[in-house]
């Protein structure tokens, strides 16, 4: 099916129980399609385990695919002019009370673990520019401190400004469901799961939920350079503010925005199964592939040249020329995930370096100079 005018409707039939036996229309309204035709109904992920919510009948889902190059128009369009990074709307003494739209598991069955999609209505009251992080106060008291709340956790937030409803109004988080188990007897302990992780993974569409933010500074785009060149290294859900500027570059058509440089998404994760938003980034690998290069590391499937397990460090130093040519030219170089990353990562572009002859401190340090190097570990 060709379109050659914008959609002002549409209604997509989808199916809305695991196995796909019950079915509801999805009315989506106000998203316009630009450039050529687009040959394929919106689908669901085909690694999703739960049901779309759909707020307001107007959201898109983040797993419901639009064809092949084809860009959503974005709303509103106001959103592009501040000059100062919003920052720190809302905080802990006074945080913001917005809305679940949906909970969606983005990770296969053999997936060690649960990791979840989770899209919010703030209703355009906390805007944000991707690489920001939003922080969520869960319900209940402080253990440590009665009668007080619990302290906020900050989730790096997984949509561009318009959201994944590109209305302006949601954000998206990406979340692993933190879990504890007994290293003795290996069974789990539910008094010392994560709190947060947990109620973001178990809440429904309506439920109420504590934000701040949005805040940070050192992973936002230098948008001021169209053509440039962007490294970004994620572990597990580290890759959310990657899909933010994915989203931004290739899906949506923003009219004073225009990417035509270079993202290489460098992704580790346990093993298939794991993998996050993989369906997005591959149709963007097949329409942009001038613009948009992606290399998984799969530490329980694969092998690095030494025979042990594939970690992201491993697909560092197999193309470590080509990284560090970049970087000599320019390039930006982003490093999303937990804490425990940073290490392996660091001694494998200190070997590299020596191995050319340069002084990786030296290195560093002017990378850091010329604003090249921005990292966020949890």
């Amino acid at each position: 099916m060709a379109l050659s005018t914008p959609l002002s409707q549409i209604s997509v039939s989808l199916p809305t129980g695991v196995d796909g036996s019950s079915r509801s229309m999805i009315k989506v309204q106000s998203i316009s399609f630009t450039e050529k035709s687009w040959s394929s109904l919106l689908r669901l992920n085909s690694k999703s385990r739960t049901s779309l919510s759909v707020r307001k009948q107007s959201t898109v889902c983040m797993s419901l695919q639009q064809a092949s190059k084809s860009k959503v128009s974005v709303t509103p369009l106001e959103l592009e002019d501040p000059k100062e990074t919003p920052l720190n709307l809302y905080k802990p003494k006074k945080p913001y009370t917005a809305t679940i739209v949906s909970v969606e598991r983005i990770v296969g069955p053999q997936a060690p673990g649960e990791t979840c999609h989770i899209v919010i209505d703030h209703d355009g009251n906390v805007p944000y520019w991707e690489g920001q992080s939003y922080g969520v106060i869960p319900p209940g008291e402080n253990p440590k401190k009665p009668g007080a709340p619990h302290n906020v956790r900050l989730y790096s937030i997984a949509s561009t400004r318009y959201g994944d409803s590109f209305d302006g109004k949601t954000a998206s988080l990406c979340v692993r469901r933190a879990l504890y188990y007994d290293p003795e007897t290996g069974k789990e302990d539910p008094s010392k799961a994560g709190v947060c992780s947990n109620f973001l993974c178990n809440a429904k569409p309506g439920d109420k939920v504590k934000i701040t933010g949005p805040s940070g500074k050192v992973m936002l785009l230098p948008e001021d350079a169209p053509k440039a060149t962007h490294i970004m290294i994620a572990t597990g859900t580290g890759v959310a503010p990657f899909r933010g500027y994915l989203r931004r570059m290739f899906m949506e058509n923003v009219p004073n925005f225009k990417f035509d440089g270079l993202l290489w998404l460098f992704l580790g994760v346990a093993n298939s199964d794991s993998l996050l938003y993989d369906e997005e980034f591959a149709g963007y690998l097949k329409d942009y592939p001038e613009h948009f290069r992606y290399d998984k590391a799969l530490s329980r499937e694969e092998k690095n040249q030494k025979g042990g397990k594939m970690y992201v460090q491993d697909k560092i130093e197999e193309y470590s020329d080509e990284i560090f040519k970049l970087l000599d030219n320019g390039a930006h170089i982003y490093f999303c995930g937990l804490k425990g990353m940073m290490p392996g990562i660091q001694d494998t572009l200190k070997r590299v370096a020596e191995e050319r002859g340069e002084s990786w401190e030296q290195k560093l340090t002017q990378l850091r100079k010329n604003k090249q190097w921005h990292v966020e570990v949890y």
